[in-house]
């Protein structure tokens, strides 16, 4: 946070959210550190060609659509068992 503000007086940055830091490594001794920061134009640019891992930490939405591994699973193995219109049944999870 500290940092940001102070990248953001630096360069003049309107909104926090576009600069992002990242890599720090801290110097032997301690007292300095080293690591890299990318400031975007916008949230829209930021969205677009950052990372969706770093987005997360920044705490940006980044939905995950379908269901988890296991679940896929699941439904695989209940439609094998089951022949014809049954099959949809068994995919959406009745029996």
């Amino acid at each position: 946070k500290d940092l940001s503000n102070k990248l953001a007086s630096m360069y003049k940055v309107h909104d926090q959210q576009c600069i992002v830091l990242f890599g720090f490594h801290t110097a032997f001794g301690g007292g300095r550190s080293q690591g890299f920061g990318l400031i975007y134009d916008n949230l829209e640019k930021m969205k677009k060609f950052e990372p969706k891992y770093r987005q997360k930490r920044k705490g940006i939405d980044v939905k995950k659509a379908g269901l988890g591994r296991r679940a896929k699973k699941d439904a695989k193995n209940r439609m094998k068992k089951v022949r014809g219109k049954d099959k949809t049944k068994a995919k959406s999870g009745g029996k």
